[in-house]
């Protein structure tokens, strides 16, 4: 029960609720709130609602209150979130460890049920569908009966799970996107407990949750370690941000979509150094843009590197609800809440004080595309072409191919039809949920597919297609609106409703094509409408890929290259030997209002109102039950480690000394390099696990699919088939040596050496280590793997949380020092000094590096370790261990 020393409890105007009311600040003294960022003002109810004396103070609140825009950033806010929302890749382990700290509660002679979710917990299963079957009429439901045998046992545990936990819901496959289901269903605006409304706020276990930032919700990626504290009653902690105002002028031009918007200001906010901070956007080209078009733009926060893309609650916002089938009594509830704590509308310049304020004319943004490596890697789509064909001849070294000459007219062997050089499209799919929640593209893309059929345009046979919405209300208006049909015919049909290809799920591409790129050194393009294009995430063998918008996706696949100059060259040749160029075929404004008149609230009432109708996959698994889980035998699901001498009193941690390098790596290590989420090789140390087990590798699955059960996924850590580990220079693949006997092996096979001869390890690092999805697994396997340290020149802010989260120290290189000053070679040895008194956050460490010739060097780091809870976290080996204990032992 808070405290409420401000007696800001009051009825709420035009209402039989009550409220938090930031105005009883003022009255208590503290600076007038209302020029503080939007952003920062709901966080500020969220502390004054639930102020305790303890875990939430008088004192955070007046200090978020007397937010400067540009002190000095040590003030540490404990944030409290209405709910948590998983997809089922981090959900599944979130919930293993949750159903693994029951096991050991009981083992203990606690009750179990003191572990238990004290805000709502929402798991949309969306990860776990792959694109085996595409273009067939019956590619959706091949693909989803496929899924369902591959995931029995997993979507097991998720069904025990909703039974064992009273707050713990579960949305099955085949209902859409995480995030778009969130925005179209699962946020109702004004949250409610009794009589007390409150704004939605939410953390989630996947780097794209800032797309409801779009309507107006708090909220962000976390790691799935983050996630299990919040939903446990902890503060989710951070220090008090920077906020960049990004001040919208204009409106977009004629042809140019929110794609091309996002990719634009995903380039613009990179260069800006935003990464760990707020970003909110205002002005008049903020609130002329629609509710889909904000979403598209909060969606790719992760890739512009901030916490928040943000836009205030207006009437767009109403309008949205409205047309996504809400009642009006949420509608009026959200309005109503809103204009009475002054967060209605959108600012203009000089409303709110910002750290800093970016401008962009939203009249200047042009028709782009972003690759081959990475999101914030824009190209101008005229220029495209003279683009990629400098990339080809670029040496490897400065981020190109390398090519003394680009390769083409390659046929595989026994197909001559089949004509393939460098730069040819070899994927194509509309996907992700960056675009599929976004009408207006989506219809664009359907107007122009019809444009090209009526001309008797094609795609060819070989090039790997598909349509995988975040929403079934997609495939309603398509249809509705005449346009799924033209889609079919070039070869997007519906392929299955989730993330599919943006994440890794692509499945094979046709044969011979597959057998050809293993064989040759093509250099093959996908084209997609993603938002995360990192090397081998799409597919192996894919080796340049390109985010764009869904029109420009069927226009490439039309291309089938994507060296095209479309201002000039056509597509193709209609069915009269006529060229066909890209305006001839691209859709007016004119065109797409009118489809949008496609849309009906009432198929988002339908199509959300029972997940479980019509549905026998779903309905057909039986589950086991009970307050603890059985842990039953399987490839999927184990009881994780992280608990095995678990006891009520923390051990300090060992200090580190003697420690070898398991890696050297260089700059923009993701994620997904890391903690891979695609295929299993099945000469991979997890393929010889799996295999060891009796599954045969046409049942491996994926890795993302596998995350219930450590021993696969300590396995696949550092198993990105791209990954370079220069302690074996020229080596591609997860490898490393084993530095006192000097021969090479797989990295888990080196790592597990070292861990039985008692040796602890670091890891070391250059710039933006650990960029890209929030998959606590990227932590979590490097603690079992035994690293006691990853020290690096930056780090990605989830990740570097993570590492925190599961007792891994990040350390970061001061300015003019990295692996290249300091000579490291591999050989050395080293001990990492915190020193003697308590941890404090961002102290200064040392390392010595203790050399073969008998020299050393001691180099001084900054620990990344940010905040005063992290330190706790690390004293207590992580914060399950820290959180469990808290639990079972309440003061």
């Amino acid at each position: 029960m808070s405290h409420d020393s401000f007696r800001a409890l009051r009825p709420l105007p035009g209402s039989r609720d009550q409220y938090y009311a930031l105005t009883a600040l003022t009255e208590a003294g503290l600076p007038d709130i209302r020029r503080l960022p939007v952003s920062l003002r709901i966080i500020l109810e969220s502390l004054l609602r639930n102020e305790d004396g303890q875990q939430v103070t008088r004192a955070h609140i007046e200090a978020l209150a007397r937010w400067q825009p540009n002190a000095e950033r040590t003030e540490e806010i404990p944030f409290k979130v209405a709910r948590v929302i998983l997809q089922d890749f981090t959900g599944v382990p979130l919930l293993a460890d949750l159903a693994a700290m029951r096991s050991t509660a009981r083992r203990l002679g606690y009750d179990p049920q003191a572990i238990e979710p004290l805000v709502p917990v929402q798991l949309v299963v969306d990860h776990s569908v792959q694109v085996d079957f595409f273009n067939t009429p019956t590619a959706l439901q091949d693909n989803m009966a496929l899924e369902f045998q591959r995931n029995q046992e997993r979507y097991r545990f998720m069904k025990w799970g909703m039974q064992a936990f009273k707050t713990f819901q579960v949305v099955p496959p085949g209902i859409g996107i995480v995030h778009q289901v969130n925005l179209e269903y699962l946020a109702r605006g004004v949250q409610h407990k009794g009589t007390v409304a409150y704004p939605d706020t939410l953390v989630g276990t996947d780097s794209h949750t800032t797309m409801i930032n779009g309507i107006g919700v708090v909220g962000w990626g976390v790691g799935g370690i983050e996630a299990e504290a919040a939903m446990l009653g902890q503060p989710l902690y951070f220090l008090t941000p920077d906020v960049v105002g990004v001040h919208l002028t204009g409106q977009l031009p004629a042809g140019v979509t929110a794609t091309d918007l996002v990719l634009t200001l995903t380039e613009m906010l990179r260069k800006a150094k935003v990464v760990g901070k707020f970003v909110e956007f205002f002005g008049a080209g903020a609130a002329s843009l629609s509710l889909p078009d904000r979403a598209t733009l909060a969606n790719m926060a992760p890739e512009y590197g901030a916490t928040l893309g943000f836009f205030p609650v207006d009437d767009e916002t109403l309008r949205y609800f409205r047309a996504t089938g809400r009642s009006e009594e949420e509608i009026a509830a959200l309005e109503t809440y809103w204009k009475a704590q002054g967060l209605y509308g959108m600012p203009r310049l000089g409303d709110c004080v910002y750290s800093t304020t970016l401008s962009l004319d939203l009249g200047q943004v042009e028709a782009s595309i972003a690759g081959p490596r990475r999101p914030q890697d824009r190209v101008p789509l005229n220029w495209i072409k003279p683009a990629f064909e400098a990339l080809l001849q670029t040496p490897i070294t400065a981020g190109g191919y390398g090519r003394t000459e680009p390769l083409h007219d390659l046929h595989p062997e026994g197909h001559p039809e089949i004509t393939l050089k460098d730069g040819s499209v070899l994927l194509a799919a509309i996907t992700s949920c960056t675009n599929t929640s976004n009408p207006g593209v989506l219809l664009a893309a359907g107007l122009l597919a019809q444009k090209a059929v009526a001309r008797g345009l094609k795609v060819a046979p070989w090039i790997k297609t598909s349509l995988a919405p975040g929403s079934r209300v997609v495939t309603d208006y398509l249809r509705r609106a005449g346009l799924q049909e033209a889609l079919d015919a070039l070869g997007f049909r519906l392929v299955g409703y989730g993330c599919t290809t943006c994440i890794g799920n692509t499945g094979p591409l046709p044969e011979p094509i597959e057998t050809f790129l293993a064989e040759q050194p093509l250099i093959g393009c996908a084209v997609l409408s993603g938002n995360r294009n990192f090397e081998a995430r799409i597919h192996p063998n894919l080796r340049a890929n390109f985010l764009m918008s869904p029109p420009l996706v069927v226009a490439f696949a039309l291309a089938g290259r994507i060296t095209i100059d479309f201002a000039h060259e056509p597509l193709g040749q209609d069915t009269e030997g006529r060229p066909v160029y890209l305006r001839d075929l691209w859709p007016s404004p004119s065109e797409i209002a009118r489809a949008l008149e496609s849309l009906s609230p009432e198929d988002y009432r339908q199509r959300y109102a029972d997940f479980t109708q019509d549905h026998p996959l779903w309905n057909g698994i039986a589950a086991p039950t009970g307050t603890t889980y059985g842990w039953e035998p399987s490839t999927y699901i184990a009881e994780p480690p992280f608990f095995a001498d678990f006891s009520l009193t923390a051990t300090p941690p060992a200090p580190i000394r003697g420690a070898y390098a398991l890696a050297f790596f260089g700059d923009s290590i993701t994620t997904d390099h890391i903690s891979p989420a695609g295929s299993i090789k099945p000469a991979s140390p997890a393929g010889r696990y799996l295999q060891a087990q009796g599954i045969v590798p046409a049942d491996f699955n994926s890795y993302g699919s596998r995350r219930g059960h450590h021993e696969i996924m300590m396995r696949g850590t550092f198993a990105n088939v791209r990954l370079r580990n220069l302690l074996l220079p020229g080596t591609e693949g997860g490898v490393s040596r084993h530095i006192p006997s000097g021969e090479a092996g797989s990295l888990y096979e080196v790592a597990m050496r070292y861990q039985a001869e008692g040796t602890p390890t670091v890891i070391f690092a250059g710039e933006e280590y650990g960029t890209g999805s929030s998959r606590d697994w990227a932590a979590k396997g490097t603690r079992l793997l035994g690293v006691r340290a990853v020290i690096a020149q930056s780090f990605e802010r989830i990740h570097r949380s993570n590492l925190v989260g599961m007792g891994v120290l990040p350390c970061q290189f001061l300015p003019g020092d990295d692996l290249n000053t300091l000579e490291l070679n591999g050989d050395e040895t080293f001990d990492l000094e915190t020193g003697t008194g308590p941890l404090l956050p961002q102290q200064k460490v040392s390392l010595t590096i203790h050399r073969r010739d008998g020299s050393q060097t001691t180099c001084p780091l900054l620990l990344r370790i940010d905040t005063p809870v992290e330190v706790d976290y690390y004293r207590h080996g992580g914060i399950l261990p820290f959180v469990l204990r808290q639990l079972l032992t309440p003061a």
